[in-house]
């Protein structure tokens, strides 16, 4: 019986000197490149089939023998295409159990501030202008009422972050004078943002009183002489001092203030604007309770626990608020009108407290219950354990997440998710590194946590109407 042979692959002609290589033109004539011109330009395409030709030249003058062909190096055109045109900033499923997660944009925006911001960005918008008498109006005007409501503030201005309300605040109310900070409350949050530093930079000296531990009212009263602008309190957002502790509350720092005719600011970092035991969840002191204490300035964040936009929020005194918006730094540091657009219906959500839990986002990330998340790992499991093959074993498993940002350092909310470790302990750690290498390249990459061995996928922050996406990208890992 006469067999045929198995057609073999056409070899690949050999490329040993740069005159082998064809000119930039006939590679633009390619079918492939013609489309890629049409979607992002002729230059572009140009400048992609240069670079491969002038790297395999290199290579071919470097004594190597190439083995590619005119499609071959299409192809490398169209992959350097790819990665120029392809987006830098893209979503993530963030895993790592840190909800407010500062690597990876902090708060989620509720889906009435979204809404918001799409409309802001495709329409002209009354950002500075009086619809009421047609003048030019003022920003801080869209929101200012909103959180004077929330807060029991007597007035509020907006700037692009927590940072910059301090550095607004120190520099208008004591450029040149003292500021006196209780030695325990000298932070140092993310990114090597530090109180001293910001004290520096806003022409501010820093006055440090009592110790790491303890600070009594004599220290502050001991502190005020005739150089003294302000005393001042810094939330300890990112740290506790716990053990043979003291520290002066709020109203009795107010009141040595006040009764040395000074003002008394409170940095609150995160800052929330409800009770959050009213929500199952760890009590953290809120602005309207600064206020109520007697702050005479308050500066907060947006994106944290306020579950909104980047943004810094500075309430207090009508009169102090005036001079501060006043400063030539408020225009250096204001927000623009996405910043706006979105704060805007993420306050107003705060007006209904019974559906807060549901339509803000933060929120109801923080306050998902452990068996829903069981739930979602158990049917998870068996799809991550298939695409993850004999090489790895994936368990349900209990765990706790966390806040984040700053917010309740040492408090843990439980969780539940997915633990995935080798199933042979020989080059477990290499095999954790590169699995959780692979599971960042996924098309839409999944942020996990390694620790203990294992690589942690806590579900929390998964939600429903994402679970589908995430699962059908899990063959992938194959």
């Amino acid at each position: 019986m006469q067999t045929t042979a198995a057609p073999t692959q056409e070899a690949k002609p050999q490329i040993t000197h740069p005159s082998q290589l064809p000119a930039v033109d006939k590679l633009l004539l390619s079918e492939a490149m013609q489309a890629l011109r049409h979607s992002h330009g002729g230059e572009a395409c140009t400048l992609a089939v240069r670079e491969v030709l002038s790297d395999l030249r290199r290579r071919v003058l470097a004594g190597e023998t190439l083995h590619c062909d005119s499609a071959d190096m299409v192809a490398m055109a169209s992959q350097r295409i790819a990665t120029r045109f392809a987006p830098r900033l893209r979503p993530v499923f963030n895993l790592t159990g840190t909800v407010l997660h500062t690597n990876l944009g902090r708060a989620l925006l509720p889906q009435s501030a979204i809404d918001a911001v799409v409309q802001a960005m495709s329409a002209p918008a009354n950002l500075e202008y009086d619809l009421e008498d047609g003048s030019r109006g003022d920003r801080d005007d869209l929101v200012e009422s909103l959180i004077c409501e929330l807060t029991g503030a007597e007035a509020a201005t907006i700037v692009n972050n927590n940072a910059a309300a301090v550095l607004l605040v120190l520099s208008t109310l004591a450029m040149g004078k003292e500021v006196v900070v209780s030695r325990g409350e000298l932070v140092e949050i993310g990114g090597a943002f530090r109180i001293p530093d910001v004290m520096t930079r806003a022409g501010a000296k820093l006055v440090e009183v009592g110790t790491t531990n303890r600070t009594h009212e004599k220290d502050y009263l001991g502190a005020i002489d005739e150089n003294t602008a302000a005393l001042m309190k810094v939330h300890c957002s990112n740290y506790a001092i716990t053990g043979f502790t003291k520290a002066v509350s709020d109203a009795d720092v107010a009141g040595i203030a006040h009764e040395k005719g000074l003002p008394m600011i409170v940095d609150l970092g995160s800052g929330t604007l409800i009770d959050m035991r009213d929500w199952g969840l760890p009590y953290e002191v809120t602005v309207r309770e600064t206020v109520e204490a007697g702050a005479d300035i308050v500066t907060f964040s947006g994106d944290k626990l306020l579950g909104g936009p980047q943004a810094g929020i500075i309430v207090g005194k009508k009169e102090l608020i005036a001079q501060i918006k006043k400063n030539p730094l408020k225009r250096a540091l204001r927000v623009g009108k996405i910043t706006m657009a979105a704060l805007e219906p993420t306050l107003r959500l705060y007006l209904n407290p019974e559906t807060l839990a549901q339509e803000l986002t933060t929120l109801r990330l923080f306050t998902r219950k452990a068996t829903d998340m069981q739930a979602q790992a158990e049917q998870l499991q068996p799809l991550l354990q298939s695409a993850l093959g004999q090489h790895y074993v994936v368990e349900t498993a209990a765990m706790n997440s966390q806040i984040g940002s700053g917010a309740l350092p040492v408090e843990n909310l439980p969780s539940f998710g997915l633990r995935i470790y080798p199933a042979s302990s020989k080059q477990a750690g290499r095999q954790l590194t590169q699995l959780e290498e692979r599971f960042r390249t996924l098309p839409r990459p999944v942020i996990g946590r390694l620790h203990d061995d294992a690589l942690w996928l806590d579900l929390r922050c998964l939600e429903a109407d994402m679970q589908a996406q995430f699962a059908q990208q899990l063959g992938k890992l194959a």
